[in-house]
């Protein structure tokens, strides 16, 4: 087993890190040099920096803020947030960026993908995936759906009845595109890793999404970062024991100082799964 990665997430609004429930109820937290510093010397082998709200409010992401942090920390950087082109791409990646996310922007034009792992390389491109568990065929705003079910090869029978919706503009539009359908045209497309949340467990500390972990791993070859729901050792321990994910990623826990990334990887260790 190679080993596993441990990745903060620092969601970005108006310059600050901010973190929120569900995709929503968001709080600031801090200022996102500093943050991503702290996570650094703890020993986070990769840092995600997400703005938000880039998309939504039809800005670019924040290029200055990639610059600083860049210049401060000594880890990979993977930046997404309002991606629009290959120009996008060029700017984060002289700015210090080592990967680029892309989410709603790669939905709209899947050609995205292809254009920039030819131009800059599939290890560089990551395709962010918000999720959230739905009735088939319909959109996910359109009625109540359970949560999904503990992973377990006994399924209720009605579990054909569900399936997963891709969302975009930060968690705010259901495109009604499967979830499986899209991770397998994005690998296709070129992407070099995909990035899952988990919308019905982001920001929940409840555990990872292990269900919905499982069926995309099932369906690629490439890395799964897994994201959404971690809350405790124990998450972490079986994300990476029972679902084949290459990372988990977190944030809460992380920014409100109740684990750090060293407590994982320590937690990880005594449990016989391989960290750096």
């Amino acid at each position: 087993m190679l080993a596993k990665r441990i990745v903060p997430c620092l969601d970005v609004r108006d310059g600050r890190v901010v973190k929120g429930v569900n995709f929503v109820n968001i709080k600031d937290v801090g200022d996102p040099v500093e943050c991503a510093m702290m996570y650094d010397r703890q020993g986070a082998d990769e840092i995600v920096f997400l703005d938000i709200t880039a998309t939504h409010e039809g800005r670019g992401t924040m290029v200055d803020v990639v610059r600083r942090t860049a210049k401060n920390v000594f880890v990979p950087l993977s930046v997404g947030g309002g991606i629009r082109d290959v120009d996008d791409f060029r700017d984060l990646l002289r700015a210090g960026a080592d990967k680029i996310s892309v989410n709603s922007a790669a939905i709209r034009c899947p050609n995205l993908i292809s254009q920039a792992a030819s131009l800059f390389g599939s290890q560089c491109v990551v395709v962010a995936v918000d999720a959230k568990r739905v009735r088939r065929g319909q959109h996910a705003d359109s009625l109540y759906c359970p949560p999904p079910p503990a992973l377990s090869s006994d399924l209720p029978q009605d579990q054909e009845m569900f399936g997963y919706n891709v969302f975009v503009n930060g968690g705010r539009m259901d495109t009604g595109v499967d979830l499986l359908d899209w991770v397998t045209k994005a690998e296709e497309l070129g992407a070099g890793e995909i990035l899952l949340t988990s919308m019905d467990t982001d920001g929940t500390k409840t555990g990872f999404d292990l269900e919905m972990l499982k069926a995309v791993c099932s369906k690629v070859r490439i890395p799964v970062i897994a994201s959404g729901g971690g809350g405790d050792i124990d998450d972490f321990i079986n994300v990476f024991q029972k679902i084949n994910v290459d990372a988990a990623l977190a944030a809460s826990i992380f920014h409100y100082g109740e684990l750090t990334v060293g407590d994982i990887k320590h937690g990880l260790h005594k449990a016989g799964v391989p960290v750096r």
